[in-house]
């Protein structure tokens, strides 16, 4: 921890800061928009075909969780199978690469829990977020 905080301390030049926002980029790139990080969370629970995510994700239309579907295979982060069968199932998982979000959700979840407590201020008794020791 104490590394990753020497990084951001010392003053960085034009180009190590270049080359610190790369990365963050290319992430911001695979995980960008409303649904791919729904579409990843949902798919941490195990695997499942596409009627199945559109029922959990809220809000979803079809074309568009295909669309993000395509978009998150690309990034290797979910793996499509068709079963030849009769009807024929598709069903998605989430690849190891896909898995490895694991940590940055949880992370993502406990940010937002504060933010949400801070920006909404007390939330009312059945409301009430807290964060999990």
């Amino acid at each position: 921890m104490e590394q990753k905080e020497e990084i951001f301390e010392k003053r960085l030049s034009h180009s190590d800061c270049s080359k610190s926002l790369l990365p963050v980029r290319d992430a911001l790139d695979a995980l960008n928009g409303k649904w791919k990080l729904q579409i990843i969370i949902s798919l941490m629970f195990g695997n499942k075909r596409f009627t199945q995510i559109a029922k959990e994700i809220p809000n979803i239309t079809d074309k568009m969780l295909s669309k993000e579907l395509r978009d998150l295979e690309a990034h290797e982060l979910v793996k499509r199978t068709v079963y030849d069968s009769i009807p024929v199932v598709v069903e998605y998982t989430l690849t190891e690469h896909g898995r490895s979000l694991r940590e940055l959700i949880d992370v993502l979840r406990v940010w937002g829990i504060k933010h949400r407590n801070q920006v909404m201020g007390k939330v009312q008794v059945g409301e009430a977020l807290e964060i999990e020791s």
